[in-house]
């Protein structure tokens, strides 16, 4: 019986998690711990084997409020080391931590490719970029033979009841009656895939850096006529508006990173056990309906 803590009690990934293992009575027990003050350093981590640490600051504007710099410093990468560092104190043998995508930078310019691979080097664009970057270099110091330190990458997550752009661009599918044709291609990994890859992580006590996503690629035009024809929403797709598309997102972030390209390379994703547990297709439907 594997013992899990994960930190973060109402974050999407964490209660995801939960409710993911909750599958195997016999196989996990797991309890979750808010660390929205410090009551959390009162509370004991021994006993645990992982730790599963979800809290942090997301965005999903291209340029987060410049007021809110030092915020991201303190949630995503102060209290991400002084999280792992007592999980190390106290015994907990793997510490995994969500990081994201993000650490890369932005999407590519509209109508060029964008490829992450192994040889790329992170290259953050923004504050909270780089506070997801540093916190992995803190907690990557304290990894040992006894304390593991699993960091994952993934990118854009989605699934019922998911925060973010997701579900502005399902929004957007249930009520507009055409929509931009526009060539990319985005990675996104759903949740239950993810929630999947991160039992096998806790299996396996793997540690280092994982980019899980789904097996497909996604094109964004195709994702939202997807969900509108979920919804019996016929959706039309048109090249019509695409020069006007292409210079908005010259000059504003959020287009670019709708109709942007940002994918990793699928074999920079490959573990040695299968989490894909739905195809896009399948995915879709199940966030949907």
């Amino acid at each position: 019986m594997k013992k899990i803590l994960v930190t973060g009690a109402n974050s999407y990934v964490g209660t995801s998690f939960i409710k993911w293992l909750s599958q195997y009575p016999d196989k996990y027990s797991f309890d979750s711990i808010s660390l929205r003050d410090d009551r959390w350093k009162e509370s004991s981590f021994k006993g645990y084997d992982v730790v599963l640490h979800t809290v942090g600051i997301a965005h999903v504007d291209s340029n987060p409020d410049p007021k809110m710099e030092q915020q991201y410093y303190k949630v995503n990468r102060d209290l991400t080391i002084e999280t792992a560092q007592k999980a190390k104190d106290e015994g907990v043998k793997q510490f995994i931590f969500l990081s994201s995508i993000i650490v890369y930078g932005d999407s590519s310019q509209i109508n060029k490719p964008r490829i992450i691979d192994v040889k790329t080097v992170p290259k953050p664009a923004n504050f909270y970029g780089n506070s997801k970057l540093l916190a992995e270099e803190g907690i990557k110091q304290l990894a040992s033979d006894k304390f593991k330190v699993a960091i994952i990458r993934p990118p854009m997550i989605y699934g019922k009841e998911s925060k973010g752009n997701y579900p502005k661009l399902a929004k957007v599918a249930r009520k507009l009656p055409i929509f931009p044709n526009i060539e990319n291609q985005r990675s996104m990994i759903y949740i239950d895939n993810l929630c999947e890859f991160i039992r096998l992580l806790v299996d396996s006590k793997d540690s280092g850096l994982f980019f899980p996503q789904n097996a497909e690629y996604v094109k964004t035009s195709e994702l939202v006529k997807m969900i509108a024809e979920a919804h019996g929403n016929k959706i039309r797709l048109t090249k019509f508006f695409n020069p006007i598309i292409y210079a908005m997102g010259r000059r504003i972030g959020m287009v670019n990173k709708v109709f942007g390209s940002l994918v990793y390379d699928q074999g920079l994703s490959n573990y040695k056990d299968n989490y894909t547990i739905r195809n896009f297709n399948d995915s879709i439907r199940e966030t949907e309906l």
